[in-house]
């Protein structure tokens, strides 16, 4: 019997396969242990920017093992794909490489590894074969909230992004797959699901009967105690009215949309691929408003793409202004080998990126403060999911708009849903109090 750690980087997506690896692991009898007792210490890795593939390399420099020792590292996801071979070479003590649409193979190898030795390079030649795992995530890191892939990999081809390189082509999964999957997660006591892939809106494309993603999301929201829906992430070119149409229909699907703008200049957009522009994104937000009671409206930015001036940027903190996003996740531009943008002149230098950063961060904290002290005295139901990381008899969750509520409670609470009062805020969380009644006109965010 082997004993695994399992450290995670990186997307929801990443996530949703390391619950799935830990489950696979489980059911051939191994024991997840702290990481000084492990057998093998596997790393699931993000390739999305350069700070994400650096700790990697770090944890693993910090790991690596005398020669002869038994203990062995793994190494999983996008960072494994596109170092290949040479995260490998430099460190002895990683036995196994795996790319994101090689996981079907991961478990067994991993074995072979531990019981005869050697060493495995699952690199994903082809980006259109996918050999994926068929193990529902069943030993997951929270038990009342699982993620679910619909697709995998992403043809969009954005100039600054990795993800099409190291994840593959796009390939819808087949609806019945993940119907039967959400049957298992809800009756192992899951009480909300994330539908996720790199962009949710073109599920179905592929498929040959219609079948699009207005269509399995109204599916998923009527199987049988589905309780709580959320999805991510949306591309602003393929949001389409169906499927705010659904999720307005549907009560048990929260009203949260991450939309990334990533810039507030059509020009900008224009260098990045995006297929946009900003008035069409302001009317896909206005749609998205006009039809969902008290929506939460997410987005991503990037601020330093090659060639962005001032004018540029200017039109990005406008944009910030412009759109009230409940959260924005910003980024300074991280150049990314096989990458257009990699290549583009115009590179910023690397202390304005920060400069900027900082000025579009301070907007958007004033903005979310602005939008989370609005919320203050309202009633939410709130999912609690786990003890909040600080503070003694506190416990957390989130509204059906995707805000974190911190609220005093224990552990008889979880995977309970509590009506919280919001009784203070802060940039990026609310603070509140249980409910023992309440006026259903009070109750706000749907989803309830």
């Amino acid at each position: 019997m082997y004993g695994f750690n399992i450290k995670v980087f990186g997307c929801q997506m990443n996530v949703y396969d390391a619950d799935r690896i830990r489950t696979a692991l489980a059911a051939l009898g191994w024991l997840e242990r702290p990481e000084d007792e492990a057998d093998v210490v596997i790393f699931v890795t993000c390739s999305i920017r350069e700070k994400a593939e650096q700790k990697v390399w770090s944890e693993i420099g910090r790991l690596s093992f005398p020669s002869g020792n038994r203990r062995v590292i793994a190494v999983y996801g996008c960072m494994a794909q596109r170092v290949g071979e040479a995260l490998m070479k430099r460190f002895p003590a990683v036995h196994l490489m795996c790319g994101p649409r090689s996981l079907g193979w991961f478990p067994a190898e991993l074995a072979k590894i531990l019981e005869t030795g050697g060493k495995r390079c699952l690199l994903d030649e082809n980006p259109v074969s996918l050999c994926d795992l068929e193990e529902p995530p069943i030993k997951r890191s929270n038990p009342w909230k699982a993620f679910i892939t619909i697709a995998h990999g992403c043809d969009n081809y954005c100039t600054y992004c990795i993800v099409p390189h190291v994840r593959g082509r796009f390939i819808s999964r087949r609806p019945d797959d993940i119907f039967r999957e959400i049957e298992i997660l809800l009756s192992d006591g899951v009480r909300e699901i994330t539908l996720i892939g790199q962009n949710v809106n073109t599920y179905g494309r592929d498929l040959s009967n219609g079948y699009v993603f207005s269509s399995l999301l109204r599916d998923v929201a009527r199987i049988e105690g589905m309780e709580r829906i959320r999805f991510a992430t949306s591309h602003p070119r393929d949001l389409t009215r169906d499927v705010i149409e659904v999720m307005s229909e549907n009560p048990n699907i929260c009203p949260a949309i991450n939309l990334p703008i990533q810039s507030g200049s059509d020009r900008v957009l224009k260098m990045m691929n995006r297929g946009y522009s900003v008035e069409k994104y302001a009317s896909i937000v206005d749609m998205i408003r006009s039809f969902l009671p008290d929506p939460a409206v997410t987005s991503d930015l990037i601020v330093g793409f090659p060639g962005e001036t001032l004018e540029d940027f200017n039109m990005s903190l406008e944009a910030v202004e412009r759109f009230r996003f409940d959260l924005v996740h910003t980024a300074a531009y991280s150049p990314r080998e096989g990458t257009p943008a990699a290549k583009m002149e115009g590179q910023v230098e690397a202390g304005e990126k920060q400069r900027r950063l900082r000025m579009i961060n301070s907007v958007q904290s004033r903005i979310s403060l602005d939008i989370n002290r609005s919320l203050e005295g309202r009633i939410f139901t709130v999912l609690a999911d786990g003890p909040a990381p600080r503070g003694e008899g506190l416990v957390q969750g989130r509204t059906p708009s995707d805000k974190v509520v911190i609220f005093p409670g224990d552990e008889s609470m979880l995977g309970s849903f509590v009506d919280v009062r919001i009784t203070s805020s802060g940039n990026w969380h609310l603070s509140g109090e249980v409910c023992d009644g309440k006026d259903p006109e009070e109750i706000g965010g749907g989803c309830h």
